[in-house]
């Protein structure tokens, strides 16, 4: 049996009828019924069942025909990813960020990939980690970042970092009693008026679990699901947040915000970059991830991006 008799055998399962898959295929159909009785001959089974309604596969008939979509795909793919090696890497690839991320990764990755990949066409979208997994999950977008992989344990993961979460003030209204930018307790907090994202947040919920697990019951005044906003209000004097210092980035350097490390516990959340290995990964694509690795490290050893790196490039 070969791929033509295999392709051969998918037409009539979708035809329905040897005569439609003969005209499909551009062959006689006496021709194509003995490439079917040589497949029966040669399995030793009836595959299809004629009637003057047409055709209709047997038991043995549907177990043949998930396996030849599947080799015939295999060999798709096969011939695909050979015809790309022997060319330059070009092609679109869709990439997830979480919004903290998305600041100090976004610009300086876009930059990246237009100089060293220049065939390559990058597309970042910014949306809550939750989205990423279902994006990741359905191929909306092939390689993103993730803080959770709890009920994503499919993904490919590679750990990039951890990072320490910080607590944020405007500059000219520090609440406790000790100087402004000095680590700050976690159970200090707890007369703090803070404003968090919702409950469903990832971030969110590691800052819960920390608490909870320290005895320590937070003053969280506002909820807002909009990482801006919470910045804007606490660099107006509005609260106070916990962030972790990338999403904080641009706000500390202008002097609009003012971080603390907080301790006792330090609070310390993973970022992986994932992608599903359900779908072949095209060259472009496993270029991006090569670059986004190369970009986090450098980004890390900076300073920009706060954390201790993980991933060592082995």
């Amino acid at each position: 049996m070969d791929i033509r008799q295999l392709r051969y055998f998918i037409a009539i399962a979708e035809a329905g009828s040897l005569s439609y898959a003969a005209q499909k295929l551009h062959i006689a159909q006496p021709s194509l019924s003995q490439h079917l009785a040589n497949m029966e001959q040669e399995l030793d089974v009836q595959l299809v069942v004629r009637s003057s309604r047409g055709s209709a596969l047997t038991a043995e008939g549907e177990v043949l025909l998930r396996h030849a979509h599947e080799i015939c795909d295999k060999l798709k793919n096969c011939m695909s990813e050979m015809r790309e090696l022997s060319s330059e890497i070009a092609g679109n690839v869709r990439f997830g960020m979480p919004p903290s991320v998305s600041m100090v990764m976004s610009v300086p990755l876009a930059e990246t990939v237009r100089i060293d990949l220049p065939n390559v066409r990058l597309r970042a979208s910014e949306a809550m980690s939750g989205f990423i997994k279902t994006w990741i999950d359905d191929e909306t977008v092939e390689i993103g970042f993730l803080y959770d992989l709890k009920a994503v344990e499919h993904l490919r993961a590679i750990h990039v970092l951890d990072e320490q979460l910080y607590f944020f003030s405007a500059p000219d209204c520090w609440p406790l009693k000790t100087t402004p930018g000095t680590p700050v307790p976690l159970r200090d907090l707890e007369t703090v008026e803070l404003v968090l994202p919702g409950e469903p947040h990832g971030l969110r919920r590691i800052i819960n679990q920390a608490a909870e697990k320290a005895g320590v019951s937070l003053n969280v005044v506002t909820e807002l699901d909009a990482m801006t906003q919470i910045k804007e209000l606490v660099a107006r004097g509005s609260g106070f947040s916990i962030f972790a210092p990338a999403a904080c980035h641009d706000f500390v350097a202008a002097g609009r915000l003012l971080k603390a490390p907080i301790i006792d516990p330090v609070i310390s959340r993973p970022v992986y970059l994932v992608r599903n290995p359900a779908f072949t990964q095209s060259r472009a694509c496993a270029a991006i991830e090569k670059a986004t690795l190369k970009v986090a490290a450098d980004m890390v050893g900076r300073g920009i991006w706060e954390g201790d790196l993980v991933w060592s490039g082995a």
